[in-house]
């Protein structure tokens, strides 16, 4: 099972950029589909986007299409969430997932705070 380690987040005003990283650990990240999920103060834990082991197929939520880009390097064995145009309404910790069959890592999350 991979563990991950999130970085990369900070303080930006609106309307700026951020890239956030999720390093992996072990032989087998490219096996496993990545998720970014986020979770704002107060809020539930959200999806923001997805990608699947190979790098071909990504998801989006609606809130972050045309901004956000997922992608990955197996190589470097490292998720990568591109940001762009931030709103404050994007503060939250941002978290990495990884997941295939019965297995499921988590990071512990990086925080996000983007000021008006």
């Amino acid at each position: 099972q991979v563990q991950l380690a999130e970085s990369g987040g900070g303080l930006v005003q609106a309307g700026g950029s951020l890239r956030l990283s999720c390093a992996a650990s072990g032989r087998t990240f490219s096996s496993y589909t990545m998720e970014w999920f986020r979770q704002a103060p107060g809020k539930e834990r959200e999806l923001v986007a997805r990608v699947s082991s190979r790098g071909t197929s990504t998801y989006y939520t609606d809130s972050v299409k045309g901004r956000f880009t997922i992608s990955r390097d197996n190589a470097k064995n490292t998720l990568y969430l591109q940001m762009n145009s931030l709103k404050p309404e994007d503060t939250a910790v941002y978290y990495c997932r990884g997941w295939a069959g019965d297995m499921d890592s988590w990071g512990k999350g990086t925080l996000v705070t983007v000021s008006s």
